[in-house]
């Protein structure tokens, strides 16, 4: 059954956060707004493992507690409860974090400069089936997106002159992995996987490798 505006008379919570007051003063905080702590541990297996047993309603991830990028662990968190969404706060606000954090499949983001008030507002968001990102980013979001439009149709993957091993690089930073988890998944070294990024954004005219991979990727199904 669903209650006011939409929302399900019952709202499940996990948090996956590495500092107890943090996970305890925010369990706090989204009982008070009505909904359900169903769980909340900074251990990421033990969390997967929860939210495989539990399926909440909502998975919140608390970015800053999770090192550089956790794309991995979204997506991780994504297939072990595949309907609910996953929501990242305290997370950095630049465009490469939140782009990356968009592709692995957030439904919210929270920078680490928002109020709690904010965490209470993306879960309600989240679970209407919404999404609810800092301003500045969506206006970021929107722009990214244009300059995708602006690609022109003529382009084609062979004009890039990437060489075998750069277009190994595209999927993997397609799917958000940082240089160190490229590197890893090739058996190469992570300057190596740094120098070829670096020939992949010269190549392709583009500021940040996220936009690379969609660049190629886009005069790629443009042309077949």
């Amino acid at each position: 059954m669903s209650g006011e505006h939409g929302m399900p008379e019952k709202v499940s919570v996990y948090i996956l956060a590495a500092n107890r007051l943090l996970r305890e003063a925010l369990g706090h905080i989204l009982k008070r707004a009505g909904f359900e702590v169903t769980g909340a541990t900074e251990e990421p297996r033990v969390g997967l493992e929860e939210i495989t047993e539990l399926q909440p309603s909502v998975i919140l991830l608390n970015g800053s507690a999770l090192q550089a990028d956790c794309s991995s662990l979204i997506i991780a968190a994504r297939k072990a409860a595949p309907e609910s969404p996953v929501v990242l706060f305290g997370a950095r606000e630049d465009p490469e974090t939140f782009f990356r954090s968009i592709r692995a499949g957030v439904v919210g983001y929270v920078s680490s400069e928002s109020p709690a008030s904010d965490v209470v507002a993306v879960v309600r968001c989240a679970v209407r089936g919404e999404a609810l990102c800092p301003p500045r980013l969506c206006r970021e979001l929107f722009k990214y997106v244009a300059r995708q439009a602006s690609i022109p149709k003529s382009a084609n993957r062979s004009n890039y002159r990437l060489t075998r091993r750069e277009q190994q690089l595209l999927p993997l930073i397609s799917e958000g992995l940082t240089n160190k988890e490229i590197a890893a998944r090739l058996i190469i070294s992570e300057l190596t996987v740094k120098n070829h990024v670096g020939r992949i954004l010269r190549k392709t005219g583009t500021r940040d490798r996220l936009s690379a991979a969609e660049a190629v990727e886009t005069s790629s199904w443009i042309c077949e």
